[in-house]
């Protein structure tokens, strides 16, 4: 725990003196669908979850729905927090989640219309931020004062970033990839995610910011109410250079604070049978639960990232 400890504040430290977001992170934006898009492998794919590892939900549920626009929920008769239109849900594990940020899912934000406002109301919680409030717009000649983000560290200090936005809702997950482009194509053909395919014509050239780390190529995509953004892992063995030590690329997310993303299917046998056809690796089969109004499995996504699909005929919170 000290050595995570150590290498989260190092981390922390090395951000606030270069800058390590500097770089820019992309402003989730909503990006349409190309004429060409074939239909998906598996159809009508909604977002469900973000699926976490926690030492004590009650406490993850008192942070989140204290310091984000997020409710209190049961979800199969466990603690959960309901945001707008999916929902987080936390596994209680023994021992600390790895905090390592060397796996696909790098952190999940989000916004807020008054990033200044902000600052002080999360000061006054008592957040813990990795990254204090951040002014990135005058950054490759922009104009200053209009665009912030910030990291705060939740109890078991997985990453969320508070961006500039025009609403204050739950927005977004960050992932790194060693090939951001072809993983957005994947999300494409194989879920529907809304965004662009890539050809010919498709930027594939690296850039880097000021302080080294890798900003492209990248991928935006959209599913529901989720902006899925998509990094080349260049910017992660560059900013977080101590959790590369021993490790040349990227690991699981299974064990991690954010352990999957959850997508929704209508129906979970064809999605199955579908995904093993197309060649997707399926790491765990069907499970019933809630007198068989849930059902789940897991497969393995681009680059170790696990993903729970799930067949739900449980009730939720209204959508906002």
């Amino acid at each position: 725990m000290k050595a995570i400890f150590a290498l989260l504040t190092a981390a922390a430290g090395a951000a606030v003196t270069v800058l390590a977001y500097a770089a820019q992170p992309p402003r989730p934006v909503t990006v349409p669908a190309g004429p060409a898009t074939p239909p998906p492998i598996v159809s009508d794919v909604r977002w469900h979850h973000v699926g976490m590892n926690v030492t004590d939900p009650k406490a993850s549920v008192a942070f989140y729905t204290t310091h984000f626009d997020a409710k209190p929920a049961k979800w199969n008769g466990q603690d959960a927090v309901w945001t707008q239109k999916s929902w987080m849900l936390f596994t209680k594990v023994k021992q600390p989640p790895s905090k390592m940020l060397n796996s696909a899912i790098w952190h999940i934000g989000w916004g807020t219309e008054d990033p200044k406002k902000e600052y002080v109301r999360q000061q006054g919680l008592g957040a813990t931020f990795f990254v204090p409030l951040t002014d990135i717009s005058i950054n490759n000649g922009g104009t200053r004062d209009r665009f912030y983000f910030m990291y705060l560290q939740d109890p078991d200090r997985g990453l969320i970033e508070v961006n500039t936005a025009n609403h204050h809702r739950f927005g977004h997950m960050h992932l790194f990839s060693a090939d951001p482009i072809a993983a957005g194509d994947w999300y494409i053909k194989t879920f529907g995610f809304r965004g662009r395919l890539s050809g010919p014509e498709t930027n594939r050239a690296p850039r880097f910011g000021v302080n080294g780390n890798q900003l492209s190529p990248s991928s935006s995509l959209n599913l529901d109410n989720l902006n899925l953004i998509i990094y080349p892992v260049g910017y992660s063995k560059n900013a977080y250079k101590e959790a590369w030590q021993g490790v040349t690329e990227l690991q699981s997310t299974r064990g991690r604070v954010h352990d999957h993303m959850g997508l929704e299917v209508p129906d979970l046998d064809a999605a199955l049978k579908s995904l093993r056809a197309a060649g997707v690796k399926v790491t765990s089969g069907v499970k019933t639960q809630a007198r068989g109004k849930i059902r789940t499995a897991f497969i393995e996504g681009p680059d170790k990232i696990a993903i729970q699909l799930i067949e739900d005929h449980t009730e939720h919170p209204p959508e906002e």
